[in-house]
């Protein structure tokens, strides 16, 4: 069994039910809010919560709004549940920090494989700093990781990265010139098999170039190998 507290935050009371009490017969003590501006009221500022699942499309404050404004103060993994056709909305969701996204209408066992996945990352990622391979430091030409402190520097600049988009500077960084795939990289951010859209991978990537690339139109850094994935330039 399972254990954690999880905030699940949707307007629909079809979902708020399956949801809860899947969450519950795995052993997750749950919290559900109705609407965005009761999910906000029980997050409270300390965010004394393991997992959120947020509807992007909720009376009062917007899913949206919501993981903007608790990613501004807490590393707290968060999903997005959003509608089946908008695109728009999955990318902008990572783009403010949600972890992971799944579409509506979804089966209770998609998003449960997605919550274990978000947790199972949360504890390797506590975990790390009591590793000894975690006070080493990654340099790669222009890109340092601090991987005890969670650190990186670009060209001496130190730079604010999101939980995915450390990971993902990390993966890259550790074997700088080797191309990985765009589900070689979401399988790392999954720590486990990816059964989603790979598509996400490339709003990962490009959220990373806006803060790692003096031009993200144009990256110097983070490379794309066409019809493959994507790559950390060789140091010279």
């Amino acid at each position: 069994m399972s254990s954690g507290r999880i905030l699940v935050a949707d307007d629909e009371p079809s979902v708020r039910e399956s949801v809860g009490y899947a969450l519950q017969q795995e052993g997750f003590d749950v919290t559900i809010a109705t609407d965005g501006d009761d999910a906000e009221a029980k997050v409270g500022a300390d965010v004394d919560f393991d997992l959120l699942v947020l509807d992007i499309m909720m009376p009062g404050k917007s899913g949206l709004d919501l993981c903007r404004d608790i990613r501004g103060r807490s590393p707290v993994p968060i999903i997005l549940l959003t509608a089946k056709d908008a695109e728009v909305d999955k990318v902008v969701g990572l783009e403010v920090g949600a972890d992971d996204y799944v579409t509506k209408p979804f089966s209770v066992r998609e998003l449960l494989g997605r919550v274990r996945a978000q947790l199972r990352r949360r504890e390797l990622d506590r975990g790390a700093g009591s590793d000894a391979e975690a006070s080493k430091s990654i340099d790669a030409g222009e890109v340092s990781i601090d991987l005890a402190r969670h650190l990186v520097t670009v060209r001496g600049r130190p730079v604010n990265l999101t939980r995915s988009e450390f990971q993902v500077l990390r993966l890259l960084a550790e074997s700088p010139g080797q191309v990985f795939s765009r589900l070689e990289i979401m399988e790392e951010l999954w720590q486990s098999e990816f059964s989603g859209d790979v598509r996400a991978c490339d709003v990962h990537i490009s959220n990373l170039r806006q803060k790692v690339e003096d031009d993200p139109q144009d990256p110097e850094l983070v490379l794309t190998v066409r019809g493959i994935g994507y790559k950390l330039i060789e140091p010279e």
